[in-house]
């Protein structure tokens, strides 16, 4: 007799398929509620640059760019306008201090030399002349006063013994007295001209005076014709490389123009230029360095050109100590301008992320789960190669450092 079996509601298949239904239903209600309110994007990880926050020193610089100048050049100038009769030497050549470089002719100007020379000759001639007479004229005043000196001693004489005759009575008295009468007029002249002489004797002195000065005044003005004329020979004033000499052979050059340079080569500056943006950061004395041939060298501000012309200040940056010496001028240098002191701080690498936060949060990689959450932080100081991080972050944490101009305003990166 066959018995009816009867089929389990609940056998171990079904027991099974609805437990692991249950977890399915649980795992998903526990997602859904994690991740409530929260916006998630794909993201394959291959694009993404990534970035490891660490304790290190840090500085903060600028990057700034150099050319090399002579710390010395002299500009070279014609004192006297001319034509270019002979060249000494070439544009790029080196020269030594007072080394002729170019010879002018000018014309008018040697004859003007000839005239005042002539003239100057001239003078003198007549001053010599003029010396000549005053003497003649001083000889004839003393000439005079010896005659008279002795017709007083001859004329006192006489009349002592008229005087003794007229006691006598042997001459008249009216005789006596036109005697005594002539030899007080000898007396009077006597203290006339020797009053006349001394007189002329100051003016002699006082017009030999003048003429040295005025002949003084003519050969001065002589010299200065004369240097004039060596002016029509322009010379080095400084030893150094010659720049800037394009004068030809027959060209007309006029007074006062720039005919080339002269660049002193024992030594050179740096001219940088640096962002407005850092013109109350940049000090004398304020240090940079930079690489030459695998060598470092250091620099120092000296100057600081406080004009701003197309977004940018200028600074001259001087060696300290030895400088390289394959440097050339006009050599651009890619220079490190130090703003501050190194120090210890938490670091991360600079990148793309920057343009869209303003440094204010990034996308911190979840090492549990793998993907990258959103996560305010808050920035200090930079250089070109790290920000400071001063909050929201700490060392050893990954972050995503390239653009996030893709990722929207996205709360999580699930990375791929």
């Amino acid at each position: 007799m066959d018995r009816k079996i009867e089929k389990k509601t609940f056998t171990w298949q079904r027991i099974t398929f609805g437990a692991v239904a249950l977890a399915v239903i649980i795992w998903f209600g526990w997602s859904v509620y994690k991740d409530a309110g929260t916006s998630k994007l794909n993201v394959e990880t291959e694009r993404l640059l990534l970035d490891t926050v660490h304790q290190g020193a840090f500085q903060e610089y600028i990057p700034v760019t150099g050319i090399v100048l002579p710390v010395r050049s002299v500009v070279i100038a014609v004192n006297e306008g001319g034509k270019v009769e002979e060249k000494f030497i070439e544009d790029g050549a080196m020269v030594k201090a007072g080394q002729p470089i170019l010879r002018l002719s000018n014309p008018d100007l040697q004859l003007n030399y000839l005239n005042q020379e002539a003239d100057i000759v001239n003078q003198i001639s007549q001053i010599q002349n003029m010396s000549l007479l005053r003497d003649q004229q001083s000889l004839n005043l003393k000439e005079t006063l010896l005659n008279i000196e002795y017709n007083i001693d001859l004329v006192g004489k006489r009349l002592k013994r008229n005087r003794i005759l007229a006691a006598d009575q042997v001459i008249s008295k009216v005789e006596l007295e036109e005697m005594e009468a002539e030899f007080e007029n000898l007396v009077r002249r006597k203290a006339l001209l020797k009053k006349t002489i001394e007189k002329d004797s100051l003016s002699a002195q006082i017009q030999e005076g003048q003429m040295e000065n005025s002949l003084g005044l003519m050969k001065r003005n002589l010299e200065i014709t004369r240097q004039s004329l060596d002016n029509l020979t322009a010379k080095a004033p400084i030893e150094g490389q010659l720049s800037g000499l394009a004068a030809e052979l027959g060209e007309s050059i006029s007074r006062g123009a720039q005919i080339a340079q002269i660049d002193d080569l024992r030594t050179f500056k740096v001219r940088v230029r640096i962002d407005e943006f850092y013109i109350s950061r940049v000090f004398p004395d304020q240090e940079g360095s930079f690489q030459f041939a695998g060598k470092q060298y250091l620099l120092k501000i000296k100057k600081i050109y406080p004009q701003v012309a197309n977004g940018a200040f200028e600074a001259d940056m001087f060696f300290v100590g030895e400088f390289p010496s394959a440097i050339k001028r006009g050599q651009t240098l890619s220079i490190k301008l130090e703003l501050s002191a190194e120090e210890e701080a938490m670091l991360l690498a600079r990148g793309g992320f920057y343009q869209k936060t303003g440094g204010n949060w990034v996308y911190v990689v979840d090492p549990a789960s793998g993907n990258a959450r959103k996560r305010e932080i808050r920035l200090g100081r930079q250089n070109p190669n790290y920000y400071e991080i001063l909050d929201g972050l700490q060392p050893g944490e990954v972050v995503i450092t390239s653009s996030y101009d893709n990722f929207g305003e996205k709360d999580e990166l699930v990375l791929k």
